[in-house]
């Protein structure tokens, strides 16, 4: 009998695989898991069509950079592929806390931690430090690895609108003065492309002592002097006590890391889950990050041509009557409202030699279903144009 019973129970979850609608919804429009057969820059080969990537989060362009390839391979040959490790036992090395002291010392920070994976670096931001009886004051609309990092810890989470001082202080109202505080934001909100409002945010938060969480991963590289983030943009580096971010993105590598005091670091190191059992960064990624980090810092000329292209890509849109939610960054969605429309938008967009993602219900609010763009330092004029009349394609489509 208890063999049935275990061979019952298996054969079901078969059947919720088998039988998944989502699943299967997926698999008949394939718009997500696309493998890309080459790459040179921007420029992507797909099913052997030569398309222009205009989703990707290398935001100032750096992952083909001659110097970064370069110090990715050096870092091979000499320290090999792995650490096959840990860092709490046998897989720190000199290469992990150089990265981490020239991270800091970017950011105005006294100390950093990186981890193998942005995701897990912004969960552990929270999951570290808040606990049950804690009270987390999150923005709605902050990322899966947040969320997952205050279901992790256990507090008591309390919900605002959208960038929203007003509710935020309404919302901290209805919290006891005595709790234990934290809130929870996002630099730039990579599926709207907004901003947060972290002066009149922080000045709340301060006001009702709560421990400021910033997941910056957006807004590293490409706000703020030589891409220092959202906090040297607003210059409130003493307002902000955890800044979070991804390796991935402007740095051009892999990893994540957590940038705060020296206590709040050794503290993390003690009691992260995802810190003391996860995997050190390979050599390579955090030789590459490091030379990007260094680019950044030598080589202005990519900042600049990030922002002349996003004004370019957004006064294009504008003039086609798109709709993007108000976007401020190189992170430009388009939205359109349902997935009837973002479906053959999209379709439209591949056909002409576009590669974009859609991003449906409940990935963002209903009514909010949008076409997920980026725009980089290395789109290049030619391409700015190709992409225009790509766009103008898919308008005249829906």
């Amino acid at each position: 009998m208890a063999l049935s019973f275990f061979t019952r129970n298996k054969k079901a979850l078969q059947a919720r695989c088998r039988d998944d609608y989502a699943t299967k919804m997926r698999l008949k429009y394939a718009p997500y898991y696309h493998a890309m057969e080459a790459q040179k820059g921007t420029t992507v080969k797909l099913d052997g069509k030569d398309t222009i990537m205009l989703s990707s989060n290398d935001y100032l362009g750096l992952s083909f950079h001659p110097k970064v390839i370069e110090a990715g391979r050096a870092a091979m040959l000499k320290w090999g592929t792995s650490t096959t490790g840990a860092r709490t036992s046998n897989g720190s090395r000199r290469f992990h806390t150089e990265l981490e002291e020239k991270l800091a010392t970017f950011l105005g920070r006294e100390a950093c931690h990186i981890h193998v994976a942005g995701y897990l670096s912004c969960l552990s931001s929270v999951a570290s430090f808040a606990q049950k009886g804690d009270v987390v004051l999150a923005d709605k609309n902050i990322h899966s690895c947040l969320w997952d990092g205050i279901r992790l810890s256990m507090a008591t989470v309390e919900r605002f609108s959208h960038n929203s001082p007003d509710d935020l202080r309404a919302v901290l109202g209805a919290v006891s003065a005595d709790s234990t505080k934290m809130m929870v934001v996002e630099g730039v909100y990579s599926m709207e492309g907004h901003i947060a409002r972290l002066p009149e945010l922080t000045e709340i938060a301060e006001e009702h002592g709560c421990f400021t969480v910033l997941d910056d991963a957006h807004g590293f590289g490409v706000l703020g002097r030589q891409g220092r983030g959202t906090v040297d943009h607003f210059g409130l580096n003493d307002k902000v006590d955890v800044v979070c971010g991804s390796m991935s993105k402007s740095l051009a590598s892999t990893g994540g890391f957590v940038a705060a005091s020296s206590e709040i670091i050794e503290y993390l190191r003690t009691h992260s889950k995802q810190t003391i059992f996860s995997a050190a960064i390979s050599p390579s990624q955090a030789a590459c990050a490091q030379a990007s980090l260094e680019i950044m810092q030598t080589e202005p000329e990519h900042l600049e041509r990030l922002w002349a292209n996003t004004r370019k890509y957004r006064a294009m849109l504008k003039s086609l009557g798109l709709d993007t939610w108000e976007s401020e960054t190189p992170a430009v969605p388009i939205v359109l409202g349902s997935k009837e429309r973002v479906y053959p938008f999209w379709k439209a967009l591949l056909e002409k030699g576009v590669f974009t993602v859609m991003s449906i219900a409940p990935a963002v609010p209903a009514g909010k279903d949008l076409i997920r763009t980026a725009i980089s330092a290395m789109h290049s004029d030619e391409q700015l144009e190709k992409i225009a009349e790509a766009m103008a394609y898919a308008v005249k489509k829906m």
